[in-house]
Formats: C-alpha cells, structure tokens, sequence
C-alpha cells in the first residue's frame, strides 16, 4: 500500500510503445477531440477497460452461477449507471457494454459538448474557455474540460453568468455563432 495522499495513475501506457497503427489512431483522436495529449486517450481507454472487465465478470457470473437475481440486480446496476454517463442507449445490454469505442467516452467530455452544441469554434478553443471558467453546468462554474457531462446535464451547459461571453456585443461570441452557422 502506498502513501494515502499520493496520487496513483489513472491510465496504463500502450504496452507496444512504438506501434504506428496505434499513434496514429491516438494522434487522430487528439486533434479531433483537442485533447492536450494521448495521456487523455490513454485515460478514456482505462474507464473503458474498467466497464468491459465488469461486463465479463457479469457474463461469467451468469454462465457459472444459478443466482440469476444476483445477475439481474448486477446487470442493470452496470446498465443504468452507464445510460446515466451517457455511454448507452435506453435498450443496451452487456454486448453493447463490449462494443464501447474510445469515441464515446470522449464525447461525453465537457470540452468536447461545449464545441458540439457550439458554444466555441474548436474543440482547443472549447478546451480554453473551460479552462479559463466560461462554462457553467446549471450556473455553477466547471473548469475542468475532461469533466464527464451525465446525460441529465447536458442540456443545463451555457456560459457562465459573469463571463464575458454573455453578453451579445462580445466580439469573439460573435465569431463563435458565425462559425457555428457555417458547420
């Protein structure tokens, strides 16, 4: 056991660190979603990796174990948690959980919404205004772009109250709405 105040990653690094394929896909994936670096894929893969080894263990659970209350009560407590994430659909099941791309955990990013919905020009800049405190999930101030928006929050996203970007003469809002008319 290692010291309680010590942070401990949270990711695990490729175990191929020079395969081209991979860096590629990493690359890509940096630049779409503007992440800082492939350490912030690495992550999303890690929250990924988690909920598929729980899907195995409850497919397992079923094969092997007759307590299929256990199995039920399990499966839908996995299910719901990631319908509420916003990871799965409201008719999912333990394949979809399986089928989890790297995509879909980093669509549901706070830098990654705040470019969708088009509240910035591109993901680096949604990662700024983040970070600066321009953003307001249901009016409380969110500076962290990899925070996890739940499905429940997504539409309670807007500038923050004392951010400049309220107001309509700001002139890099105006460039945002521009822009966003034009995608």
């Amino acid at each position: 056991m290692g010291y309680p105040g010590k942070n401990h990653k949270s990711y695990q690094p490729p175990k191929r660190p020079w395969e081209k394929t991979r860096i590629e896909q990493e690359t890509r994936l940096v630049i779409e979603y503007g992440l800082r670096n492939k350490r912030e894929v690495w992550k999303a893969q890690s929250i990924l990796r988690k909920y598929r080894k729980g899907a195995r263990v409850l497919l397992a659970l079923m094969s092997s174990s007759a307590d299929r209350v256990l199995f039920e009560a399990k499966r839908s407590e996995l299910i719901t948690s990631l319908q509420r994430a916003g990871l799965l659909g409201p008719d999912a099941d333990i394949d979809n959980i399986l089928a989890l791309k790297v995509q879909a955990q980093l669509e549901r990013r706070l830098q990654t919404i705040v470019y969708r919905k088009g509240l910035a020009r591109s993901p680096k800049q949604a990662r700024q205004l983040v970070t600066h405190g321009h953003i307001a999930i249901a009016g409380r101030r969110v500076s962290i772009p990899a925070y996890r928006v739940k499905s429940s929050e997504e539409n309670q996203i807007s500038y923050y109250g004392k951010s400049p970007f309220v107001a309509d003469s700001h002139a890099e809002k105006a460039r945002i709405t521009k822009a966003a008319g034009v995608r």
